[in-house]
């Protein structure tokens, strides 16, 4: 029952678009990551995603629409919606999300993170 330092957590993080693990909720788990440009157009199946914005800009990209998220501020993206998320002035993010959530969604390509690097410990018991 750790706290986690959020500037810390930024800081180990030497790339874009690789989300870091900091905390596990029940089936949901606590991610950071730095965006930097366009990523992917992308949706997930069964996940609803939540994005607050620690630093930086967010412009979340809808086939309809487009939403800025600025720091302290923070938008959940519903499972099935298509979205394609763009990180603007050194962009960081803390997501919120089912541990089952690939960062493509439906697609598998280069910048698929199937298991994201954990910067905490996992609270579980060891086995």
């Amino acid at each position: 029952m750790d706290k986690v330092n959020l500037a810390q957590a930024f800081a180990r993080i030497t790339a874009p678009w690789q989300p870091k693990v900091v905390g596990d909720i029940n089936d949901m788990q606590v991610k950071v990551v730095k965006l930097a440009g366009e990523f992917v157009w992308h949706h997930h199946e069964i996940e609803d995603e939540l994005f607050l914005v620690a630093r930086g800009r967010l412009r979340m990209q809808f086939r309809d629409r487009e939403v800025a998220v600025l720091p302290g501020e923070f938008l959940i993206v519903p499972h099935g919606v298509e979205h394609c998320p763009v990180g603007e002035d050194g962009c960081e993010v803390v997501l919120l999300e089912p541990r089952t959530t690939l960062n493509t969604g439906n697609l598998v390509n280069e910048r698929t993170v199937a298991s994201p690097e954990r910067l905490v410990p996992s609270r579980e018991p060891a086995q």
